[in-house]
């Protein structure tokens, strides 16, 4: 037995389950954006650090004790 689905209608039904989702688990969509948008930053300021100066652990954990 073949099962046979009109492409709109495919369309249509995954459409209403995505709206399902992100109604239901808006929570776990904004952490998943969340992450992105931090692993984004993170990405950058790697890439921003190896071309800046190098400096001990000591003068960074100074910093931070201010």
């Amino acid at each position: 037995m073949e099962v046979t689905i009109a492409e709109d209608r495919l369309k249509e039904v995954l459409k209403a389950a995505v709206v399902e989702v992100l109604e239901e688990r808006g929570d776990l969509v904004r952490e998943i954006v969340e992450e992105a948008l931090e692993d984004l930053a993170l990405a950058r300021a790697m890439e921003e650090g190896e071309d800046s100066e190098v400096v001990s652990r000591d003068q960074i954990f100074s910093l931070l004790e201010r």
